[in-house]
């Protein structure tokens, strides 16, 4: 289990001591636009998977330093791996593995994961935001899915970007390559709010621990429905969702919370 005080380390990605319940990551390798390198996704999703075990994280920000979010894949790399035999397939072909298992991970993560946008986040970048449950950003942000622009269709970004906004906003970025501001971006859905820079990070803890507080059961139950019933037929949907409320009733949780309800007090959770 991770300690609750465990120091910040300045590497590519720093790991903030838990604060009500709300453990801040943030990219930290501005030198490289903070870039899905090979190391970066080592460690963030060896980080991403310590914290679904850690009972004291309840809910996840991804933060980063400089003046990008994420600039995506590191193309260095890939020119780098370019000159083995095989041309870099077989590199391609890991980091695309290991980059969208990532991106799962945060989807299927138990715990809420919020982005925190103050920079530029492009092609895997802007993939990790649209994977993330929440997003608020400063007017500075810019996000993108620029691959189309360098002969390379952003096509495992676009898995991301295409379930968060409608179709043909998703086409429109990924056709054209274009930067969209924050403004735009929440327009199609891609962000929740703007916020002035100066105030981001205390509006996007406050909503961590806002969130935090609620029942860490009844967060991970909510969650893993809702992007599942995302996927089913309306009718299919339904059934799932009734049978996932009724096992929800059946909680200590839920029985704590309409108790507490109905005599006018604070819940006390018991997180089962």
């Amino acid at each position: 289990m991770a300690s609750q005080n465990a120091p910040e380390t300045e590497s590519i990605l720093r790991r903030a001591p838990i604060e009500s319940g709300v453990l801040r990551l943030t990219l930290n390798d501005s030198a490289r636009r903070n870039a899905l390198s090979d190391d970066m996704l080592d460690v963030l999703s060896k980080a991403l998977a310590d914290a679904q075990s850690d009972p004291l994280v309840r809910v996840i920000v991804l933060a980063a330093t400089g003046p990008a979010f994420c600039a995506g894949h590191d193309l260095k790399e890939i020119t780098r791996a370019r000159q083995s035999d095989d041309r870099g397939r077989a590199f391609f072909t890991s980091t695309l593995e290991r980059c969208s298992a990532m991106m799962q991970a945060i989807v299927n993560h138990p715990k809420p994961v919020i982005a925190e946008v103050a920079g530029v986040a492009t092609a895997a970048g802007c993939q990790l935001v649209a994977s993330c449950d929440l997003a608020y950003a400063s007017p500075q942000a810019r996000l993108a899915v620029p691959g189309v622009n360098i002969g390379l269709f952003c096509s495992t970004p676009m898995v991301a970007l295409s379930r968060n906004v409608g179709r043909k906003a998703a086409m429109e970025m990924l056709l054209t390559g274009e930067l969209i501001d924050a403004a735009r971006a929440v327009e199609i859905g891609l962000v929740n709010r703007v916020i002035d820079e100066d105030a981001l990070t205390e509006h996007t803890m406050g909503m961590a621990r806002q969130i935090a507080g609620k029942s860490s059961m009844t967060l991970a139950t909510g969650k893993k429905a809702f992007y599942h019933q995302q996927e089913l037929p309306l009718d299919e949907a339904y059934a799932y969702t009734a049978a996932v409320m009724v096992d929800n009733l059946l909680k200590k949780d839920a029985e704590e919370g309409i108790g507490a309800f109905i005599e006018k007090r604070p819940p006390q959770w018991s997180d089962q």
